[in-house]
């Protein structure tokens, strides 16, 4: 006989086989430590029992000072592994209830993620996004598993100094929503003691702190360096980026990368990557301050004026996938798709690739809009 739980199509729970048969395998973080520095409550009733009433307030006594230590000490409430969720906008005669941000950020495998490096600027984005509008919509524990996993990111920044310009925004955007929300707003939208938001806060400032004395070291190498290779394979490397703080820095190391960094038909490949030519029109038609004294164009000043009005067009390594036909979401694991034809989910479609679609940040975000 089939087991049927809450839904026949779930995977279902993990299990382990035990002597006394079969237990379910629950996930609550770190067991409690058997060095607890607590008082023995039971010591204080009757030894023999006489007061029942006692009694039972000790042991209640005591299970709350464990809950106490248990959800001061553990990292998180959670720990999912999932590579794909199933995105429920309605009820249907399977599937009860909807999927919310909060579930599927706890369930969605983005510790994981970022020790990707493909996946890490995505998934940066996304918590910038999500720390800008969208933090009072989580779940107490998905808050929690939000800033365990933003303490990851900084602590992996400060080893491996990879971006720490995207961190810095990121804190930048999360401080100052937080400021709002503790001080302005007011206490009641916020999920949980306002002490606790309180010292996020005052943990994000160190965090930001800790960024601004951030020091990469130079490395030291005898081998070949960037000013030594041929002055059209340095400038091919500037046709490689998409970020314009990227260029003006390279273009700050020596006086030829900045020669070639003030090249005006590299920004004028760089705006027609972010921006289309009819807003290039557009703006060129309303403001006559990017056009030099002979109407020539100046690229580099329309990327930035373009940048204030228009976004910029968005590219990630690697993204979360969406499938239509199942309305599955789910991380795409590419060592996988090439050896066993694995398209990353359960999917019952003739041909998955088909169904298949890129998901943005903002894309995230709005499927759980209702």
């Amino acid at each position: 006989m089939p087991f049927l739980g809450k839904d026949w199509r779930s995977p279902g729970w993990s299990w382990k086989k035990t002597e006394g048969g079969w237990k379910r395998i629950v996930c609550f973080g770190h067991d409690l430590g058997d060095n607890i520095n607590e008082i023995d409550l039971e010591e204080l009733c009757d030894e023999n029992k006489e007061n029942l009433f006692v009694g039972e307030v000790c042991d209640l006594a005591t299970k709350k000072r464990k809950k106490d230590f248990y959800n001061n000490n553990t990292k998180s409430q959670f720990d999912f592994r999932d590579k794909w969720i199933y995105v429920k906008k309605e009820s249907t005669r399977e599937r009860h209830g909807y999927c919310t941000l909060g579930e599927a950020f706890n369930r969605l495998d983005f510790s994981s993620a970022i020790q990707d490096m493909r996946r890490f600027d995505y998934v940066v984005k996304l918590f910038q996004l999500i720390a800008k509008s969208q933090l009072t919509s989580l779940s107490g524990a998905a808050q929690k598993n939000y800033f365990n996993i933003l303490e990851n990111i900084v602590s992996k920044v400060l080893d491996d100094h990879y971006n720490p310009r995207l961190i810095k925004d990121l804190l930048q955007d999360l401080s100052s929503t937080l400021y709002i929300l503790t001080k302005g707003v007011g206490k009641s939208v916020l999920v949980g003691n306002v002490n606790i938001w309180l010292c996020r806060l005052e943990t994000i400032l160190n965090w930001q702190q800790q960024l601004s004395n951030l020091q990469i070291p130079m490395q030291l190498s005898s081998g070949m360096k960037l000013s030594d290779l041929p002055l059209h394979m340095q400038n091919s490397i500037f046709y490689k980026f998409s970020d314009a703080c990227d260029i003006i820095n390279l273009g700050q190391a020596t006086p030829t990368l900045h020669m070639l960094s003030e090249d005006r038909q590299l920004w004028k490949k760089l705006c027609q990557f972010h921006f289309s030519e009819k807003q290039e029109r557009d703006l060129t038609f309303c403001s006559n301050r990017a056009l030099t004294e002979n109407d020539n164009v100046d690229w580099k000043l329309m990327y930035f004026t373009l940048q204030k009005h228009y976004p910029k067009r968005e590219q990630y390594a690697d993204t979360l996938h969406f499938c239509r036909h199942c309305s599955i979401l789910f991380w795409k694991d590419r060592h996988l798709a090439l050896l066993f034809k694995d398209c990353g989910h359960p999917c019952t479609a003739n041909d998955p690739d088909n169904c298949l679609m890129p998901v943005s940040p903002q894309h995230f975000i709005d499927l759980f809009k209702f």
